[in-house]
């Protein structure tokens, strides 16, 4: 490692700035990875061509390091994009059609299979609003109240659950420290995912809304939602669904074969199935990897080596949709395999924004000394301590929202949150300052209308993408001023449970005050 003095956070500082204002994070990333590498190589006084050199090195021994990832992620999608080919989805919507009956028990079941769905975002939007979609409709509930249920259980729910790929990731940006260890103890502090996650519940079980939600709500009642695709047929004609007997209906063919291209009759075993083999799988495979079975405490087994593990569960997810698609033909081997490299081809662009800030980490923090300047700058200054969670929640937020990407932003965030908390006085604030680091990048992603979390909860419950991300903005603001608050208090108590008490607390008032101000309105219009 070469010392560069401040120069080493020209890097950083780039791919942040060129993320900001190109909105675009990938050429960012690779940007401010390249001109690490020239900084390294005008500093050891190395010929031009070392600079892709090194690049291309640093790339190759991250994702070297980070291989056991890589695995996971593409096996977690191919059994996604699986469960979704088998008609498991459409099948769980055919009967959840048969047992809500209210809209409230419409919208607990909505944030219900958020929670359980937790493996990944987009699987989290695409499949719940494919299958509640029609329920809302027929009970006239607005799309947009929807799409914030299923926007709103997606990111903060996969960030604090231990077997995602969210988890995985945050797991990888500090795993030079035991990343595993160092995620599950962020989840008390990432106190936007949890408020959030109470939010959903009181939305869900009150009903009460505010602001343009509201006037959503007002209007779905009123007129439906115009958005919706299903026909009636006129009165005194036959359903479109029935054929003359002795007639295969369209859509199937003889003895259980699914055509190319057309979704098969699933069962809903189909859809919980492979994901809870998956789930149990992971945490078996997780602690014996780490050596459970061999006398090995669980919660140090389960932290010594997580991707491995999780990739068995991915594994095992995988067989079971296997045994459980291609005896009874809904899915031929050749659309099997197919929809395999079809799920490992999703995972390419945020694997690239994972690559990428690996390297960026990589350069930082092991060629051009960035973790030595920035440390010897905040020992410097001493600001006071315990602003840190707020200022990085902050810092988080905005550079998120104007990003659209969580991944991207704790990407670049995290490195260097973890070399400022590496400077004495401050190891004390690693993990409040961590999990702050990813409250504020969920809940910038949450509100931008560029992020593809938001984007795939508008396209999953067919909503306008303006008109969700507004309706969404001040339930997520609320929550982000709340967490504020509480990070305000957590950075000068240490503790995380007052902030948790004290913000569900004003929380829970705000969000009846609000409730009760829509009400009123509402009735005196």
């Amino acid at each position: 490692m070469i010392e560069t003095g401040w120069v080493s956070i020209i890097p950083p500082l780039i791919a942040i700035l060129l993320a900001l204002i190109t909105k675009e994070v990938y050429s960012a990333l690779f940007i401010g990875v390249l001109s690490g590498m020239t900084i390294y190589v005008i500093a050891a006084h190395e010929p031009f061509m070392a600079i892709f050199a090194h690049l291309f090195d640093m790339m190759a021994e991250k994702i070297s390091d980070n291989s056991y990832m890589i695995i996971f992620l593409a096996l977690l999608w191919a059994v996604i994009t699986l469960v979704g080919k088998s008609g498991g989805t459409a099948a769980y919507g055919r009967w959840a059609q048969k047992k809500l009956k209210t809209k409230r028990s419409t919208r607990l079941a909505t944030a219900l299979l958020g929670v359980l769905i937790f493996i990944d975002d987009g699987f989290n939007c695409l499949t719940i609003g494919t299958v509640m979609r029609p329920i809302y409709d027929r009970h006239r509930i607005s799309r947009e109240k929807l799409a914030y249920i299923i926007d709103a259980t997606a990111a903060p729910v996969c960030i604090i659950a231990p077997v995602s790929s969210w988890a995985v990731a945050v797991a990888s940006e500090v795993s030079e420290t035991n990343g595993f260890h160092i995620f599950l103890s962020t989840i008390p502090y990432n106190l936007y995912a949890l408020f959030t996650i109470l939010t959903v519940v009181f939305v869900c079980v009150t009903g009460l809304d505010f602001g343009k939600m509201r006037r959503a709500e007002e209007r779905a009642q009123l007129e439906g939602n115009p958005e919706t695709t299903e026909e009636k047929a006129p009165e005194g004609e036959k359903p479109k669904g029935r054929v003359p007997e002795g007639r295969v209906p369209e859509g199937r063919v003889p003895e259980g074969r699914v055509p190319e291209g057309r979704v098969p009759e699933g069962r809903v075993i189909d859809l919980v199935l492979p994901i809870v083999v998956l789930i149990v799988c992971a945490i078996l495979g997780m602690a014996y990897v780490g050596g459970f079975f061999s006398g090995v405490p669980f919660s140090q087994a389960i932290g010594e080596n997580p991707t491995a593990g999780l990739s068995l569960g991915a594994f095992a997810g995988l067989v079971t949709a296997f045994v459980l698609y291609i005896p009874r033909k809904i899915i031929r081997p050749k659309q099997f395999v197919e929809s395999i490299v079809q799920g490992i081809g999703s995972i390419v662009p945020p694997m690239l924004i994972l690559i990428l800030s690996w390297s960026l980490g990589g350069v930082c923090r092991s060629m051009i000394g960035t973790g030595e300047f920035i440390s010897g700058f905040v020992a410097s200054a001493n600001p006071p301590m315990g602003l840190l969670p707020f200022l990085v929640f902050v810092i988080a937020a905005v550079m998120s929202f104007s990003m659209g990407t969580s991944w991207g932003t704790f990407g670049m965030l995290i490195p260097i949150v973890t070399i400022i908390c590496s400077t004495a006085g401050y190891e004390a604030f690693l993990i409040p300052a961590l999990g702050a680091t990813l409250a504020g990048s969920v809940y910038g992603d949450h509100c931008s209308p560029i992020s593809d979390t938001t984007i795939l909860a508008s396209t999953g419950a067919q909503c306008e993408h303006i008109r969700h991300v507004e309706t969404q903005i001040p339930y997520a603001t609320l929550t982000a001023v709340i967490c504020a608050v509480g990070y305000l208090i957590v950075g000068f108590t240490g503790m995380p449970w007052i902030g948790l008490i004290v913000g569900a607390a004003m929380l829970l008032g705000a969000l009846f005050g609000l409730g009760y101000l829509g009400k009123k309105r509402a009735s005196l219009e």
